[in-house]
């Protein structure tokens, strides 16, 4: 239907036109069943920013993005323009034109520089905030982490009649027939490619949605991934209810768990924390949990050096053996044996049975919570008799009953963590979630207003809903890699940051949004003469104007203006006004053109990306002078790129001294000097450049 109607949009007799019209919705009357929807004519996207030239595809600004045009020739800031769909040839002023991409057709992303918060210096972890239609880059995406993602988590548009999002540069109301076929068509190109993205081994998909669109979303799932097992769960995100006339109260939505592979929930320990915690009382005598192992091990990135941020002494009263609390945080550099306990207690350690200086699965103030909430507790030695809260050194093999973990050691013998195990059972998350804490209103809203100061975004999340939907994945992978193409406000980012300071994680979380503004914000700016690509309109757009602003002040701790936050995050004594030791690069999707890059004239607007290839670790590497370097290898980076092949033996020589380097970039038109040269390296990445990067495109546009 959608290809029908845009060739009726070409028929220039108006009777003919309208006759064929009015037939055609006869037609589509007809009751269809199942999922059916029109597959629509190609999205577009206006490219702001982007240069135009000869060949390039353009629109008229303001005016209908489905009218595209080609450039034939530009004379005088006045281009010549020939219509791709009757030929005809038009005049228009440069600066009335923007340039379009369109789905389908291979493009060539470059990143550029928008902005970053630095806020963890010593940290090699950055995270990524892309501001683009989300389509083309998950097309970035795809060729950056093909099957690498650990966990997607989106709440894209509800499709409510809102006019909250736009199909071709045009928003979709409730007036809209196809408005159901095009959230659907829209979905379904997305998913294809974020499918790719996730490790078919071991990941899970998540997506939020609400009553108008839940039902289709499902069908399209199953559809997609026929291989996975997908479950739906309800949540309560508006405890009061959204009163409508004659109609039922709702409060909820839902989520959509697509599990890929191995993936499963994590439930034991604190990563069911905010599942439980209603269920408790003051004597802890209610539901109980298992408390997973309090000790780190080495194999799950436990080392000090790892994660010297939970390296700190246990105290117990040398008396009785009862627990006091904890000693402080020892920095890399500080030898444990200089510490010295208060009078009165002794201090335990995070060791190995071998002697490996290990860390704590908990923060510091994390771990206090949990105590004070009954969700961890520590046996007593007696003094008397080993009950088996006390172990004496040589003893360990007479308690291994399952009941108890041996956490660490002291220079006398060993302490257990006694685990709550009142009812042995294991505790699972039901389908219908009830937290005050998942209330969009306190938690979302709210918590918004308390950085801006007004309402710069309509029903954000509750940073504690998406915090405990994405817990339940990645609370036993310290290093996941979790994407959200639908950003919005920058919440999933947010919560990412709040699991990294509970458990000492490194995951990394990349952001996409576009930066469009809201329907009435367009229409006030229109009518001041502004367009999208003006300064003043792209500086309200959602990416510059809500989601980087809210990355930075959580991140640094502070209001928009410089006043610290206020408050604590729910379940930890983390204060909002500490931020987060944590880092982000900011971009914006550019798009180069195939025969520079082909020539490796542009290698600079291309670094960006191999450092995000090649896993974001350190500070983006930044290229100064006018030349480019023969190579390309910097200290504290795990990539290094050769430049001018010529120099390859100088450049192996220098690999040798980088026993860091894991990617490679070899730049070479030569297939036959690529696979020689390769075969030399011993590191795990070797990429051939631009060949590599052309083809990707090129390829994944055809599969699209």
């Amino acid at each position: 239907m959608a290809a029908i109607n845009e060739l009726l949009r070409q028929i220039e007799d108006k009777n003919l036109r309208e006759r064929l019209e009015k037939e055609i919705a006869e037609l589509s009357k007809q009751k269809k069943f199942g999922l059916v929807f029109e597959d629509h004519i190609p999205e577009r996207t206006p490219l702001y920013g982007i240069e135009i030239r000869k060949g390039t595809l353009v629109a008229v600004k303001g005016e209908d993005i489905r009218d595209v045009y080609v450039v034939t020739s530009i004379s005088d800031g006045i281009a010549q323009c020939m219509s791709k769909a009757t030929r005809e040839t038009i005049e228009k002023p440069l600066d009335t034109l923007v340039a379009v991409a369109q789905f389908g057709e291979p493009i060539f992303p470059s990143l550029i520089p928008m902005g970053k918060v630095e806020n963890a210096p010593d940290s090699q972890l950055w995270h990524t905030l892309i501001e683009a239609d989300n389509y083309h880059a998950l097309q970035l995406l795809e060729y950056l982490y093909p099957g690498q993602v650990d966990c997607i988590y989106i709440d894209p548009p509800y499709n409510t009649g809102a006019r909250d999002w736009k199909y071709n540069n045009d928003y979709v109301d409730a007036t809209d027939s196809y408005r159901h076929s095009k959230w659907l068509s829209m979905m379904q190109r997305r998913l294809k490619i974020a499918k790719r993205l996730l490790n078919p081994e071991n990941s899970v998909l998540i997506v939020t949605i609400d009553e108008k669109e839940y039902l289709h979303l499902g069908c399209l799932l199953e559809e997609m991934f026929p291989e996975a097992r997908i479950q739906m769960i309800s949540t309560v995100i508006n405890p009061k209810g959204n009163r409508r006339d004659n109609e039922f109260s709702r409060c909820e939505e839902y989520i959509y768990f697509v599990y890929l592979g191995n993936s499963k929930i994590f439930t034991n320990g604190s990563d069911m924390l905010r599942e439980v915690d209603e269920d408790v009382d003051e004597s802890g005598k209610g539901s109980s949990i298992r408390l997973r192992a309090l000790l780190r091990q080495a194999s799950n990135h436990g080392k000090r050096s790892d994660r010297p941020n939970l390296f700190y002494p246990l105290l117990f009263e040398s008396n009785t053996g009862k627990f006091m609390g904890h000693g402080p945080v020892l920095s890399i550099s500080d030898d444990r044996n200089n510490y010295i306990a208060p009078e009165g207690a002794v201090a335990m350690w995070p060791i190995g049975a071998n002697g490996t200086e290990l860390t704590w699965n908990l923060q510091p103030s994390t771990l206090m919570e949990k105590y004070r909430q009954h969700f961890l507790s520590f046996g007593r030695w007696d003094g008397k008799q080993r009950t088996g809260y006390y172990l004496s050194a040589g003893q360990e093999e007479n308690f291994k009953n399952g009941m108890y973990d041996i956490v660490g050691q002291d220079q006398d013998g060993a302490y257990i963590i006694k685990l709550k195990a009142t009812e042995e059972r294991d505790v699972r998350p039901m389908t219908i979630w009830h937290k005050k804490s998942h209330s969009a209103s306190e938690y979302g809203t709210t918590l918004l207003n308390n950085i801006f100061h007004d309402r710069r975004f309509s029903f954000p999340k509750s940073l504690y809903a998406v915090h405990d939907a994405i817990r339940f994945f990645v609370a036993n992978n310290p290093d996941a890699l979790i994407v959200d193409f639908f950003a919005g406000s920058g919440t999933t980012l947010h919560a990412v940051n709040l699991l990294n300071a509970e458990d000492g994680g490194n995951r990394r979380c990349i952001l996409v949004t576009n930066n469009e503004v809201s329907d009435e914000e367009a229409k006030s700016l229109k009518k001041r003469g502004l367009q999208p690509g003006d300064e003043e309109w792209e500086k309200l757009g959602i990416a510059r104007y809500v989601t980087w602003p809210r990355t930075v002040c959580s991140i640094e701790g502070h209001d928009i203006n410089g006043e610290p936050l206020k408050g604590d995050y729910l379940g930890t004594e983390l204060a909002m006004s500490d931020g987060f030791a944590a880092n982000v690069e900011y971009f914006r999707l550019g798009f180069l053109d195939k025969s520079s890059v082909a020539l490796g004239q542009q290698f600079r607007e291309i670094l960006p990306m191999l450092w995000l290839k090649s896993g974001a670790v350190g500070p983006r590497p930044i290229l100064t002078g006018e030349g480019l370097p023969d190579m390309l290898i910097l200290e504290g980076s795990n990539f290094a790129v050769l430049i001018d092949e010529r120099y390859f033996g100088a450049f192996l020589r220098e690999l040798d001294a980088h026993s860091n380097v894991e990617h490679v970039y070899l730049v070479t038109n030569s297939e036959d000097a690529y696979r020689e040269m390769s075969e030399r390296i011993s590191v795990p990445h070797v990429t051939q450049l631009y060949r590599d990067y052309i083809d990707n495109f090129v390829i994944s546009s055809r599969r699209n």
